[in-house]
């Protein structure tokens, strides 16, 4: 090849690799995408590769901003029903659910660009990628240099964490009550991804990792699951990521004690025991609700300490090497999941937890303590807090990573749900559950749960008063009207069945007081099991 010709084509390379460019490129990262900023990216990106791109909205905000989702295929598709078809991984990417964490909102549209027309586009010969950048469309409208101000950059400000119903949607994924919720897991049940990647900043302990990270946390989640992120995919990624981008991940945590497990803390405490635990088993976090779906799923946290730019190299860099991996690793990635799916639909579940607690890790395991310091904003003249990169210390400590069941209850043949029960089964739908309805009046011999304790939270959360029971299961003889539900468990996402129709379950549809109207000591709960 002429020499010549050889310049043009390195050039038009990297004009392609570089064009479009996000708004944090264009602002040397003092500033993050708006609204328009992102559908402009995307509109561009399409035009440009249109061979493997194509756009559309997987729902509305509750301010009624179309919620955008690119689909990267080679060569292109447009529909769930294609990439079923395909037969490839398909894999989604979710950023900005707290929009004041944005650095996953820059990396994800940076990754469609190389995947579009960079160095990864071979990789959409092997994989199916969604991406939905700016899942909190509302809340990121709302940048303001007041929002998460110790946050090392952007110094143009970010958004808020919530929706504009005050809701946090990491913490919505069961009771779905923003249209957020409801447009992202309705996608869901219809693109059914294999893996999806939530993407976050963590802010807290100060630690010395760039980004640390969680697979699915509740232990009802299919055992092979849980085994393939924290024994195969995670263990390699980590690698890939620190061996090919120098960047430090782990497992996320925080600094604890073990005198109170339950209380963060940034550094170690004087005269206790130094710990470094995990946050929180419950399906209310999107990690947790997806694993009780039967698939695989992981948590992104950059260190909000980092510097703006080097959060969005470090997300980039870890969602790279995940998609590396899962291309690589295909055929293993979807017998996983495949395997998962036919446990489940024989029925084969163990007992599921109803309590649950901290698990203490077999020895003790380096982490890496850090150091900080504060800046001034130039712009808002607020403190942020930075992160001093190259001073890190490893210490041998306590690692709380994991949850275990302290008391379990059996998996019912089936759940029954009275007609009347509107409620339950709109949120059964919403979920996408199979059911079947009664076609005529039937009598059953039933378990119910009787209740002899009603305990409700004292501080709302979520303008809620959470909701846990103390009863018994008592056999009864129950007739059904016509039209009654009838849930069986031997299904894909049993274990979603039963956390969320189970009485006892700590994060149901009990927990969110959709059932208060007949929730008493005495009465029985209306949702029945079948043995």
């Amino acid at each position: 090849m002429p020499l010549f010709a050889g310049i043009l084509l390195v050039m038009a390379s990297l004009i392609s690799q570089e064009s479009p460019r996000t708004k944090a490129e264009i602002t040397n990262f003092e500033e993050t995408s708006r609204y328009d900023d992102c559908i402009a990216f995307i509109d561009a990106l399409k035009k440009a590769a249109p061979g493997v791109v194509r756009a559309d909205n997987f729902g509305t905000s509750e301010e009624g901003r179309k919620l955008p989702l690119l689909i990267l295929s080679d060569p292109a598709i447009g529909s769930a029903v294609e990439a079923r078809r395909r037969g490839k991984p398909v894999v989604f990417v979710m950023a900005n659910i707290h929009a004041g964490e944005v650095e996953g909102k820059e990396a994800s549209l940076q990754l469609a660009r190389r995947l579009a027309t960079g160095d990864l586009k071979p990789l959409l010969k092997d994989l199916t990628i969604l991406m939905a950048p700016i899942y909190n469309a509302d809340g990121n409208e709302k940048i303001n240099l007041t929002n998460r101000t110790a946050q090392n950059g952007p110094i143009g400000g970010v958004g808020t964490r919530e929706n504009s119903k005050g809701l946090d949607l990491n913490r919505d994924f069961m009771k779905l009550e923003s249209s957020e919720a409801n447009s992202l897991i309705s996608f869901m049940n219809s693109w059914d991804p294999h893996l999806s990647i939530d993407l976050h900043t963590t802010n807290g302990s100060y630690h010395g990792y760039h980004l640390t990270y969680s697979p699915t946390l509740n232990p009802n989640a299919n055992a092979q699951l849980i085994r393939f992120e924290r024994e195969v995919l995670l263990p390699q990624v980590t690698h890939a990521v620190q061996s090919r981008h120098k960047f430090r991940i782990y497992y996320y945590g925080n600094f604890s004690t073990q005198e109170d497990l339950n209380r963060e803390v940034n550094t170690s405490q004087p005269g206790k025991t130094q710990v470094w635990r995990t946050f929180d088993h419950r399906p209310r976090f999107g990690n947790n609700y997806i694993g009780l779906r039967n698939r695989l799923t992981i948590l992104s946290e950059a260190y909000s300490y980092l510097d703006f730019r080097n959060r969005v190299a470090v997300t980039e860099a870890f969602v790279e090497e995940i998609l590396r991996f899962s291309a690589a690793n295909k055929a293993a990635l979807m017998k996983v999941v495949a395997d998962a799916d036919k446990t489940a639909r024989a029925g084969k579940f163990s007992a599921q937890g109803v309590e649950f607690k901290l698990k203490a890790g077999n020895a003790p395991v380096n982490i890496l303590t850090g150091e900080i310091e504060h800046v001034k904003n130039p712009r808002s003249d607020r403190e942020m807090t930075v992160m001093r990169a190259d001073k890190f210390t490893p210490v041998k400590m306590i690692e709380y990573g994991t949850f275990e069941a302290v008391r379990t209850s059996p998996m019912p043949e089936a759940y029954v749900i009275p007609a009347n029960e509107d409620v339950v089964i709109q949120k059964l739908t919403a979920h996408g559950l199979s059911f079947e309805r009664l076609a005529q009046t039937k009598t059953m011999e039933v378990e119910g749960f009787e209740v002899t304790e009603v305990n409700r939270a004292t501080r709302p959360f979520q303008g809620h008063q959470e909701v846990r029971l103390k009863g018994a299961w008592k056999p009864q003889t129950m007739t059904f009207d016509k039209g009654a539900v009838v849930v069986k468990t031997a299904q894909p996402r049993g274990a979603l069945v039963f956390y969320l129709l189970d009485p006892e379950s700590d994060d149901g549809l009990v927990t969110w007081n959709l059932l208060d109207p007949v929730l008493a000591n005495g009465k029985v709960v209306p949702v029945y099991r079948k043995k």
